[in-house]
């Protein structure tokens, strides 16, 4: 494999990996918002 196809590919799974983590990290520690449950609402 030729050293710019090496950087390429190792550049390419950095960013995809950073930006999953990101993405991860950002749902886990979203609040959770206090909407009322779609379900409970319905009961009668």
């Amino acid at each position: 494999m030729e050293t710019q196809a090496l950087i390429f590919m190792v550049t390419a799974e950095v960013i995809i990996t950073g930006l999953t983590l990101y993405f991860f990290i950002r749902v886990l520690l979203t609040k959770p918002k206090g909407e009322p449950d779609s379900y409970t609402d319905t009961e009668d």
